[in-house]
């Protein structure tokens, strides 16, 4: 039987604190959905937001936050979820498609060629770990951005700040030494599905350190309350999983740089950042490799090795010929292929997984 490709990080510690919530009888949204989003917001350095049931429902709400208007542009990149073109037909909006960067982030490069178009909003995408090495580019677009750390929650690029530099309250965000994710948006969204660093089993937030931006956003979301609220039963696996987010991060930060010693033995391409200073969270591994992916894929699986292709939920299905508009984006789309990382692997499954990886061409 194969290596299964997702595991929840769930512990019978995680399961008690649902059960509680249940014997409490509170299991619709209350006081442990405040205390998520809480102890959410203040884990990525933000104030206050939304828990909501919904990735969807959050991206939405983030984009009515930011007050855009029937027919106004949102840039977002060609390897982002297809989740998201939804949501923006939805709202009335038009999607700004731009090509990545060689770490699969969106190209700053492609998006300052759209400006000539006006777009109203930056979703900013963070695939498979990456974050930026900078958030000065970003900001120097001068557009709102909202930035989606779904698959990159816990991952950080650069020297960890000292304690005198977290005291020093004048240093401005530009001088920081180092990224976080959710260092880069005005508004940062996150889902906490079953495959994710943090689960809730479903569900997702929209927060931000902006009170004026808060205030819209509970707006966005106050008709509709509390059916389109996190329900406190959710709510009270993500609080247990926050809890020990560090230790599940280094777990799966040690498997993923594992993986990484296998690849460079190999002939494919780690996806995104091969940096010494980038400390991926190991929500994913992904390599794009030379040979047709579903020969690597039926290889792995040959040995007992679960994997798939990566990108088949992202807007870049459609434009697996478009060579000439997304020339960075293409390899990853079509022949990027992710392999198992979660903290319950065990040691002998890792190693198997290594000597895969290891032989893919």
């Amino acid at each position: 039987m194969a290596i299964r490709f997702y595991k929840p990080a769930l512990y019978r510690k995680d399961m008690d604190a649902v059960l509680q919530t249940m014997v409490d009888e509170k299991i619709g949204p209350g006081e442990r959905k405040k205390e998520f989003l809480k102890t959410f917001a203040s884990y990525i350095g933000k104030k206050d937001g939304i828990a909501l049931r919904s990735y969807p429902d959050a991206i939405s709400s983030s984009l009515e936050a930011l007050g855009l208007e029937e027919g106004d542009g949102v840039l977002v990149s060609v390897l982002s979820p297809r989740i998201y073109l939804d949501v923006i037909k939805r709202q009335g909006l038009k999607a700004i498609i731009i090509d990545t960067d060689e770490n699969g982030l969106p190209s700053l490069a492609d998006a300052e060629k759209k400006l000539d178009e006006n777009p109203k909003a930056f979703l900013y995408f963070e695939p498979i770990c990456q974050i930026p090495d900078s958030i000065s580019g970003i900001k120097d677009l001068g557009i709102p951005v909202i930035e989606d750390i779904s698959q990159s929650l816990g991952s950080s690029y650069g020297d960890e700040p000292s304690s005198e530099e977290e005291s020093d309250d004048s240093s401005s965000e530009d001088e920081k030494s180092s990224v976080q994710a959710g260092d880069i948006g005005n508004i940062v969204i996150s889902e906490f599905e079953e495959n994710g660093v943090i689960s809730t089993g479903g569900g997702a937030a929209a927060v931000t350190s902006d009170e004026d931006l808060a205030d819209k956003l509970k707006k966005s979301v106050a008709s509709l309350s509390p059916y389109i609220d996190l329900p406190d039963m959710n709510a009270a696996l993500g609080i247990v999983q926050l809890s020990k987010a560090e230790m599940l991060l280094e777990r799966r930060n040690m498997i993923y740089r594992t993986f990484v010693q296998a690849q460079q033995k190999s002939g494919a391409k780690l996806f995104g950042s091969s940096s010494p200073l980038f400390k991926a969270n190991g929500h994913s591994f992904s390599v794009i490799v030379e040979t047709k992916p579903d020969e690597a894929i039926e290889f792995s699986q040959k040995h007992g090795v679960s994997s798939k292709r990566t990108f088949t939920q992202s807007i870049g299905v459609r434009y697996q010929d478009k060579y000439d508009r997304f020339p960075n984006a293409i390899a990853a789309i079509t022949r990027a292929i992710s392999f198992p990382l979660y903290p319950f692997l065990a040691k002998s499954e890792i190693e198997s997984i290594q000597r895969v990886i290891s032989h893919l061409g």
